[in-house]
């Protein structure tokens, strides 16, 4: 840490506005960093005491926790005498977070990139306008110091709290050792270079120290070896990076008492499964209590030593028979043009903590897919369905179904960089697979809020959903809940699964690569009997672990008894059993080899969109297919798309005019509602489509 020096008093920058009082604490504000040129800023006063803080997982509430700000570092725990003692909870680097408050609900959100920290005030007005005046002198203040200091950026990581001894000489280095990559990349990130993986594992090494001692050299060694990063980047060997350290053969005990695990993966087992599923997998991240929404560690040190990879899934599909595979293109007319000319910050800058489905963005940000056929993707893996219509044991099948419902985020690994196009209302897509045996259709039913439904049927079972999508931004990253129920219904056994969506939070928004993940709980229930319940855990990424993309899940009887457990990544496959006998379940299809140059399309994303003569006079003109934006960015043609984007959202503008000023309610042609606001299919769509009777229909003008 720095050491003490005089310095003159510089009171920390407000955010502008002019807007009254009551209207800016309806509404969030951004507070303003550093300006000008870096100087000497007097050192604030700490700051301490109890605040709400919301849950890292949806709908899990708020939990009180004891935070004291320092030197431009805010760290949190249960209660204030363990702070004293070391046992943190978690540190914020308030200088590196953008920071906003909303002083109407007295809540302050600090985007750090790797979390959205969502805190409140709810004694006072009082302490609410100190704790965000702290909050702004010691950002100002940490900011100054970066500046001034470059190298203190690297020196800190919100791991600080598996120091040891917060009070040992080790605190003349502010915090754990933080590498120069963020912290989740690791060498299954599509984007992450192999020197940046080999540093990313030397500091997994790091992050234990041993003991007091054994810190201490760390910290002093990794000193000498951030002096040297820059050798390190151009090529330097990880073994020359480890030859500086002495790290114990034997295992060691992390401050919390859990021990880091040795890896131990046979040769043979190694080359049966996914790269990065030959990684550590650390059972300790995954309990999957209701204590466990704050993702902290447990005392298990479990481990897996390897795992088999017997894939036990037939594609029952069609029953059996053959089916001809029509022929479908593998690649996209153009790649994806750059977006490099778009300023994000300037649209998005004055959207924190809003609903972004209500932002027009421009086409550039886009991939040449819509929401509704992103709904559709879900279905890819739809054999575990049909695997699952023909098991008879009721825990098996949900092992079965459970892992379909992993499944379905799959597709969104390399998908970080762009997004859907909004549906707009009356707009349809449908999807006939022959070869996986199911058909699917979409379907914008509503506008404000936006719902969009589904529904998909094969011999094997059927799947409906309708979902209302929330994005908000919070600075650097931006969180998308989906609102909704998953069905699915086997036909075989009468079942009928519910299940909720979890949360997606895409990082690294306005700078650096952007990547996505998924965290929470989803809980999937048999409505048709209450033999077994089954509940998934996607574990939230951790600052200083490199596990990413985990999920764990168990299914247990009515007593509560877990019968099966199954563990794996949402992007590359699920593993049922405890190692080393564990069964891959599933695994991703791999991908395409250029798909870095088409918005990381899988082959079936590609495959969505595609128009051939045979198929246009069976679909109705509201499908998604015929939408001249869409296909015009599909083709490379960005000022086309963006001419025919403006078009068409003209075009709905005037539609909803309309039908405001004959007082009419858009009804959605496929779909009706039911007696419990849900969104179920008419079981008109493919029966229209039979004669074709879509050509004699009347069809509002939606492009």
């Amino acid at each position: 840490m720095l050491s003490n020096r005089k310095m003159t008093s510089v009171s920390p920058t407000h955010s502008d506005g002019s807007a009254s009082s009551l209207s800016l604490q309806d509404s969030w504000e951004i507070i303003e960093g550093l300006k000008g040129n870096p100087g000497n800023i007097q050192e604030p006063e700490k700051q301490e005491g109890f605040l709400l803080k919301r849950r890292k997982w949806p709908m899990k509430g708020w939990q009180k926790r004891y935070f004291l700000l320092e030197k431009g570092i805010l760290k949190y725990s249960k209660r204030g005498a363990e702070l004293k003692k070391g046992k943190l909870h978690g540190c914020i680097d308030v200088g590196l977070s953008v920071m906003s408050i909303k002083k109407k609900t007295k809540a302050i959100d600090l985007d750090t990139n790797d979390n959205i920290y969502h805190l409140k005030e709810m004694k006072s007005q009082q302490l609410f306008d100190d704790w965000v005046s702290k909050l702004r002198h010691h950002r100002v203040f940490r900011q100054n110091e970066i500046a001034m200091y470059p190298h203190e950026r690297l020196l800190f990581h919100p791991s600080s709290h598996l120091s040891p001894n917060p009070n040992d000489s080790m605190r003349q280095v502010p915090g754990c050792v933080s590498p120069p990559a963020s912290p989740h990349l690791h060498t299954s990130h599509p984007n992450l270079s192999t020197a940046e993986a080999n540093i990313q594992e030397a500091f997994a090494f790091l992050d234990s120290p041993d003991s007091p001692t054994d810190a201490n050299r760390l910290q002093e060694d990794f000193c000498r070896l951030a002096n040297n990063s820059e050798s390190l980047v151009s090529g330097r060997p990880l073994g020359s990076i480890l030859g500086i350290l002495e790290f114990p053969e034997e295992g060691w005990d992390l401050p919390d008492g859990s021990r880091p695990l040795v890896h131990q993966v046979s040769n043979e087992s190694r080359a049966s499964i996914p790269e990065s599923m030959s990684e550590f997998f650390d059972a300790q991240e995954y309990q999957l209590t209701s204590s466990s929404s704050e993702n902290e560690a447990s005392d298990d040190d479990s481990y897996i030593s390897d795992v088999s990879d017997s894939v036990s899934i037939d594609n029952a599909g069609s029953g059996g028979s053959s089916v001809q595979v029509a022929r479908r293109r593998t690649t996209l007319p153009s790649p994806q043009p750059s977006s490099s000319s778009v300023s994000l910050w300037n649209i998005l800058k004055n959207n924190i903590g809003k609903d972004l489905s209500k932002v027009a963005m421009p086409v550039q940000l886009n991939e040449p897919l819509n929401t509704l056929q992103r709904l559709c993707e879900e279905v890819e893996y739809s054999e575990l369905l049909d695997t699952a219509n023909h098991t008879q044991d009721p825990y098996q099948r949900m092992v079965y179904v459970a892992t379909f419902a992993v499944s379905a985020y799959a597709s969104s690994y390399h998908r970080a960089g762009s997004k859907p196009f909004n549906p707009v209302l009356g707009e349809t897509y449908e999807c006939d697979r022959p070869d996986k045996g199911f058909r699917f259709i979409a379907e914008q039913v509503s506008h404000h809020p936006p719902v969009s439904a589904c529904h998909c049927d094969s011999n094997n079972f059927t799947f409906w959903q309708d979902v209302q999508w929330k994005n908000k931004f919070w600075g650097k990253s931006m969180e998308i809940v989906r609102i909704g129920t998953t069905h699915v219904t086997l036909p075989a056994f009468g079942d009928h699964y519910e299940w909720n969506k979890v949360t997606s939070c895409i990082h690294n928004i306005l700078s650096g690569q952007r990547w996505i993940e998924h965290y929470g709980e989803m809980s999937i229930k048999n409505t048709s009997s209450d033999a077994c319940q089954c509940k998934v855990t996607f574990v939230k990424a951790r600052s200083w672990s490199s596990t990413v993309n985990e999920i764990e899940g168990m299914v247990t009887d009515t007593g509560g008894r877990v019968i099966h457990t199954f563990f794996g990544k949402w992007h590359e496959g699920v593993y049922q059993g405890v190692p080393p006998s564990a069964i891959c379940i599933w695994r991703a299809n791999p991908m395409p080899v250029d798909q870095d140059q088409y918005y990381g399309f899988t082959q079936f994303a590609v495959e969505l969109n595609e128009l051939d003569a045979a198929l246009k006079p069976l679909l109705p003109p509201t499908d998604t297919r015929f939408r001249l934006d869409q296909r015009c960015l599909e083709e490379g043609n960005i000022e086309g798309a963006e001419e025919q984007k403006r078009r068409i959202e003209e075009l709905q503008r005037g539609r909803r005019k309309v039908l405001e000023e004959n007082n009419v309610t858009h009804k959605p042609r496929f779909f009706k509602k039911s007696k419990d606001d849900t969104w179920l299919s008419a079981n008109i769509y493919w029966e229209q489509r039979k004669n074709p009777r879509f050509s004699r229909e009347d069809f509002p003008v939606l492009w």
